[in-house]
């Protein structure tokens, strides 16, 4: 399959709408993007959950449109910005409300990519939660388009706005623990039982009860791009993410903040292998538990590596390390193993530091090259849709982790070893997991 591409005539009306780095005010355009004097114009897409707390650290700016599926599930919010339009359907919104700048999605896995393309060819600058997309395909879409419109993007793995994630990498640059060939990372959460909640799937099936969806949601809008199933309360609300349909796995859901770090200090590209073993996988959702390997080819002067990714357990114990609370954190992270040493982190890259501990007491800090957030991941955002650098977890640097992490999510469903051919998004020695680089988008729901 070829990369996808993206014609120049198919985005210059949304270039036209959003010169992206203006520095002239909002009264002088006309229009629709904000200077760094003005407040920016934001609409929240999905904002009963993790859309919330996003909308909540951008509170100096303007909200000015809340867009949710579910409109009881979004009544709080809805209630915190009495003068927020609401709508149920981003399509509608985007067509009718012209004083949006930039949209936040907080919308579940599967709908990610159609939403973010939607506002990206609409002008629209796009802060979208992580895993940035459910497919392959869809990342590396997602990572052209925004380049083309000229928009600024950022994806919600919010440990990339940290300062343990610059020193994590000013650590490695500066040849703290020599030259990393292996990275342990992994989760120890499970979804099991699938489901979450007071309801649960035997054997990962899907419920024979049919009930009528809650008072306040239109579940066509909620399915989306996925295939049409019934409605029931183990998918809707915050319980979707087991099935393979709307979620990414704890591949995308949390290798999409424990991998950040590890991409960005290691310099990471395309995987040219991955390999999986899992248990209590189906067709319809995600394991019990996995390890997932990575092959990933030299970088210039630096060497290959191997990542190992474990969820639904621990990573075993790096050699001559004898306690399970001197790596990582309880839920994950993740340990760099180096030819002079070891570094680890957590989940979002919380608590780096050197191993052995005798190592960290002795260590001083790296030269801090790298530039610092001063407040929050969204907030790094609003400056670069005024004007200001690229946002740390732009497109570009978020759409490779989604490209790997959805690689990941493949490897588990064949439980085989797949070649990886990146520029042309191809896997060439396994056709049924080629299937699974792009999947079938309902009609009506391209990109």
């Amino acid at each position: 399959m070829p990369s996808p591409t993206f014609s120049r005539r198919k985005f210059m009306g949304a270039a036209a709408a959003a010169p992206a780095f203006t520095v002239l005010p909002r009264r002088v355009l006309g229009g629709t993007v904000a200077a760094p004097s003005d407040k920016l114009c934001i609409a929240g897409i999905g904002v009963g959950g993790m859309g919330a707390a996003n909308l909540a650290n951008m509170a100096s700016e303007n909200i000015v449109a809340l867009c949710d599926v579910d409109f009881e599930y979004a009544a709080p919010t809805f209630k915190r910005y009495p003068a927020a339009k609401r709508y149920k359907d981003y399509r509608v919104m985007l067509a009718e409300q012209a004083d949006i700048d930039a949209v936040v999605i907080a919308t579940p896995d599967h709908t990610h990519a159609v939403i973010a393309m939607a506002a990206m060819r609409a002008g629209k600058h796009v802060y979208c939660q992580k895993p940035l997309t459910h497919d392959v395909y869809e990342a590396r879409a997602l990572t052209l388009a925004a380049r083309e419109a000229k928009v600024a993007t950022q994806t919600g793995n919010q440990g990339m706005s940290g300062e343990p994630h610059r020193l994590i990498c000013e650590w490695i640059w500066s040849g703290a623990i020599g030259a990393v060939r292996e990275v342990d990372a992994w989760c120890s959460l499970s979804y099991y039982p699938w489901g979450h909640a007071s309801w649960s799937a035997p054997a990962g099936v899907r419920p024979a009860e049919t009930p009528a969806p809650p008072p306040g949601l239109d579940w066509d809008v909620w399915i989306g791009p996925a295939k049409m199933r019934p409605y029931h309360p183990i998918y809707h609300p915050r319980v979707w993410r087991c099935w393979w349909d709307f979620g990414s796995g704890m591949m995308g859901d949390r290798g999409a903040h424990t991998l950040g770090p590890v991409f960005a200090a290691l310099k990471l590209g395309a995987p040219a292998t991955v390999q999986a073993v899992s248990c209590g996988n189906s067709e319809e959702v995600h394991p019990l538990a996995a390890i997932v390997t990575y092959q990933f080819p030299a970088r210039g002067a630096l060497p290959p590596v191997t990542l190992n990714w474990y969820e639904g357990m621990r990573a075993p114990l790096p050699e001559g390390i004898d306690a399970a609370d001197a790596v990582g954190d309880p839920e994950g992270g993740a340990t760099f193993k180096g030819s002079e040493g070891m570094l680890t982190c957590g989940v979002y890259g919380n608590g780096a530091r050197l191993l052995p501990e005798a190592r960290m007491r002795e260590s001083t800090p790296p030269p801090k090259t790298l530039p610092r957030v001063p407040d929050c991941h969204e907030m790094d955002w609003v400056r670069a849709c005024k004007g200001g650098p690229p946002a740390c977890s732009n497109f570009d640097i978020s759409g490779p982790v989604a490209e790997t992490c959805c690689l990941g999510g493949i490897a588990q469903r064949v439980e085989g070893r797949i070649a990886w051919d990146s520029a042309n998004l191809k896997v060439t020695n396994n056709p049924e997991a080629q299937r699974w680089v792009r999947w079938e988008h309902r009609e009506g729901w391209s990109l």
